[in-house]
């Protein structure tokens, strides 16, 4: 799954829990690119489902110009509420992803999911479940920029519960995103054990056999984003190889597809 990062209008890749106000966050890369070349580069490479965040105030006008490239390829988180997710979406967005609004005081408010359930239906909403583990060793959601502990702790009961009411979780290991250490193995496996929806995972994968590391850990389960460690962001890992994993991927799965239905229980290689 491809990412969009913007911050003030440009594309960056930042390291989690770094972005707070009055401050400048910590940046692994600022591109020269605009989000509407990546969102064109994604489009020609047809790798839809990726996620433009806007990271702060002032990313409208590019966000808009990522979806009008790629019209119904991307999902688009920051700031959404429900009174101009509807926008949003009538803009060219696939689905929007929620975060901070359906959180007060630190707790999941039901009334705030359900009235955002109300303009988005459960199939254009992805839910952000992006998080940071706590001294207890359990990882609990973090909102405000990744700034603020909430008490939802990420686990089969919230899981199968938010499951209601959206058709995708987005996940980033927080505190492993944007450093390039390696992916947040445990909590790549417990979303691989609980998720019964489509779910992506972001934050510290830093080798092109993360992909496929993921894809076991995840039971097959669990998307993978790539940022800071992808050539086009940067880093080492070849997005042209990503590519052509991909392919190999919906090769395989294709095959698999002819093999269950081509008859006596055949299968392809």
């Amino acid at each position: 799954r491809p990412c969009i990062d913007l911050h003030n209008s440009i594309v960056k890749q930042i390291v989690g829990g770094t972005l707070a106000d009055g401050k400048e966050p910590t940046t692994n890369f600022t591109s020269s690119l605009s989000a509407k070349e990546y969102a064109e580069k994604y489009k020609k490479d047809n790798l839809p489902g990726g996620h433009v965040i806007m990271l702060g105030p002032g990313n409208d006008e590019a966000a808009l110009s990522a979806l009008q490239a790629y019209p119904g390829g991307l999902q688009i988180g920051g700031g959404i509420n429900p009174s101009n997710a509807k926008q949003w979406l009538d803009a060219g967005a696939s689905h929007v992803i929620v975060t901070s609004y359906i959180f007060e005081n630190g707790s999941l408010s039901m009334e705030k999911l359900k009235e955002l359930f109300a303009v988005t239906g459960k199939d254009k909403l992805v839910l952000d479940l992006s998080c940071r583990r706590k001294e207890d060793g359990k990882y609990y959601v973090v909102t405000d920029r990744w700034q603020t502990f909430t008490n939802l702790e990420v686990n089969k009961e919230t899981i199968d519960m938010l499951s209601e009411y959206c058709a995708e979780f987005l996940v980033h290991g927080v505190d492993v995103e944007g450093k390039r250490m390696g992916i947040e193995e445990e909590l790549v496996r417990l979303l691989g054990e609980h998720c019964s929806i489509p779910c992506t995972y972001a934050g510290g994968a830093d080798l092109l056999s993360d992909l496929d590391r993921v894809k076991a850990m995840g039971k097959g389960k669990v998307d993978l984003t790539i940022g800071s460690s992808l050539d086009i962001f940067g880093g080492p890992i070849s997005y042209d190889a990503v590519v052509h994993w991909q392919r190999q991927q919906e090769a395989r799965a294709s095959g698999e597809a002819k093999g269950m239905f081509g008859g006596f229980g055949r299968t392809y290689s």
